[in-house]
């Protein structure tokens, strides 16, 4: 018995997943009535505006540090499968919540309220992936089953394709330049908000790796949260380019599918 099993039993925690889950759907449904305003799409009736380094280190770091507490109190915390998927989702999270702020140009900001819903989300799912991978996952044996290494396999193609996109949206302007551009190159060939696109595959690998629900549960809480988003985009671009950006036939998040 740990002090997690403690607190929060196996018949509550998977309780709490069917919960997560339903919200999930529930915030798909309604992003696509009321888009998340933060980035190209910012809204200040989202809360007063907070400078966008800011509000990105302290919406992704609570997710960083509940994770390593997390894992730190845990039993098995040197065995090598939970390890690495630690390692794993860490990877993700140290350079979302203290690299990618340090590399935004401008002075945008983020409404409060968007902030604090991140804040939120990404301390429950702390409990959510940590729950499974440290307390209530079995791991025996599992570093000879297929379903690590495909998930890890399809992690590091989501987690570069993030990263590069990134760059590319970052470098659309030059120092001074107020104007939007489409994003080219890399998966934006395909895909509108390429971005996005990567951030869903890392999750849908890490579900693969950990062979969770609890890893299901948050791949479907990010296409949630970025497939309405990227729909908002794509609607955003035709309006401010046109023919532009209608003529290159892209998708808004998945290649060739939506």
């Amino acid at each position: 018995m740990t002090l997690f099993t403690e607190l929060i039993s196996l018949d509550t925690y998977n309780l709490f997943l069917w919960i997560m889950a339903a919200v999930a759907v529930v915030v798909f449904v309604a992003l696509y009535f009321v888009e998340a305003g933060y980035g190209y799409l910012f809204n200040p009736k989202f809360g007063f505006p907070v400078p966008n380094r800011v509000a990105w280190v302290l919406m992704e770091c609570p997710v960083f540090f509940a994770m390593a507490a997390l894992w730190w109190l845990s039993p098995v915390k040197f065995e090598i499968a939970p390890l690495l998927l630690f390692i794993v989702f860490q990877t993700h999270y140290f350079q979302r919540s203290f690299i990618f702020p340090l590399l935004i140009r401008g002075n945008s900001k983020m409404p409060v309220g968007i902030m604090l819903m991140g804040m939120v989300f990404n301390t429950l799912n702390a409990v959510m992936q940590g729950g499974w991978i440290f307390y209530y996952g079995n791991y025996e044996g599992w570093m000879s089953k297929p379903y690590i290494y495909i998930g890890i396999a399809v992690w590091l193609f989501g987690f570069a394709t993030n990263l590069h996109s990134d760059y590319i949206i970052r470098h659309l302007r030059k120092p001074g330049d107020t104007k939007h551009y489409i994003p080219k190159g890399g998966m934006f060939k395909y895909v509108s908000s390429a971005n996005y696109f990567g951030e869903f595959m890392e999750w849908v690998g890490f579900a693969i790796a950990s062979w969770s629900w609890a890893g299901v549960v948050f791949a479907l809480w990010t296409f949630a949260n970025l497939g309405p988003r990227s729909a908002s985009l794509y609607k955003r671009y035709e309006r401010e380019f046109g023919e532009e950006f209608t003529s290159l036939k892209r998708k808004r998040i998945i290649p060739f599918i939506y």
